[in-house]
């Protein structure tokens, strides 16, 4: 069977669970013959052999279930960065990246900072900064030990030394004295009520990294309470957060003592990051 007819049938399969059949179709076909989409484009009409085929058909069988494309392939394009994905944590998302954005504003691109990163996951965010700041020293931690393991691993992937990686209940692994001019977090923020739980990809990603009680703001209630004390004076806290949650992230800040709380627009405008800075 030919590439272009292989690719018409699989997008074909996928196109009432997806709404991105043609592009899951041609990741999949590329990841299974070790080539870039770029070559669909090329050799529409060389032919697949019969092991590729059945390979290329398991996985449709599984992205037709819903499960990610990301995690079908072990891998996830964020930021400058190409990451290793596995279930134990999310998938990075573009809306993340503008996180990653406003961090950079506040600190600017030339300084030493110390930065923390809580519940880094794959380490996209932590890596992107590093990567970005050269001279600055970056901790990421998370709770989940395999996706500490997975966040070693990026740094190794993608080059980066400037950055380290550690088990921890957000604080508390931490010493008492140590001090960060940012703390950074896309921590969980779903209601546990919330119905697209059950639906698309985030059925397959970890609960856990996904849904916090108090209608989705127990964490960032809680790191906010306890982030002034690692932090030096001026030095910023910012969260991801949902949609619809800037206003409460805001009162939150604010109650916990910061000042020029900010919320920053995702690409498709919805607000996304919220900021505060330590009261001197």
């Amino acid at each position: 069977m030919q590439i272009d007819e292989l690719l018409k049938g699989a997008s074909q399969r996928l196109s009432s669970m997806s709404d991105t059949a043609q592009l899951d179709a041609q990741l999949l076909l590329a990841h299974v013959l070790n080539v870039s989409t770029a070559y669909f484009y090329t050799w529409p009409d060389k032919d697949v052999c019969e092991t590729d085929r059945a390979q290329f058909d398991r996985l449709l069988a599984r992205r037709e279930r819903g499960e990610p494309v990301a995690y079908l392939l072990g891998q996830q394009a964020f930021w400058s960065l190409d990451l290793e994905v596995a279930p134990c944590t999310l998938i990075p998302r573009a809306d993340t990246e503008r996180l990653v954005e406003v961090a950079l504003s506040q600190l600017g691109v030339c300084e030493t900072h110390r930065i923390l990163d809580l519940g880094t996951g794959t380490g996209a965010i932590a890596l992107s900064l590093a990567a970005e700041l050269p001279s600055a020293h970056v901790v990421g931690v998370d709770l989940v030990k395999d996706a500490v393991v997975l966040a070693r691993r990026n740094a190794k992937r993608n080059q980066i030394n400037n950055v380290t990686f550690q088990q921890s209940s957000w604080f508390e692994a931490l010493e008492a004295d140590e001090l960060f001019d940012l703390i950074v977090s896309n921590p969980p923020y779903i209601d546990p009520e919330d119905k697209h739980l059950s639906q698309g990809d985030v059925r397959f990603e970890p609960k856990s990294a996904l849904v916090a009680e108090n209608h989705g703001m127990a964490d960032i209630e809680h790191i906010a309470r306890m982030a002034p004390k690692y932090m030096r004076h001026n030095a910023y806290l910012m969260f991801e957060h949902g949609y619809d949650q800037a206003a409460a992230v805001r009162q939150c800040l604010t109650a916990s003592g910061f000042v020029a709380v900010e919320s920053f627009q995702d690409l498709g405008g919805n607000d996304r990051v919220t900021i505060g800075r330590k009261n001197q």
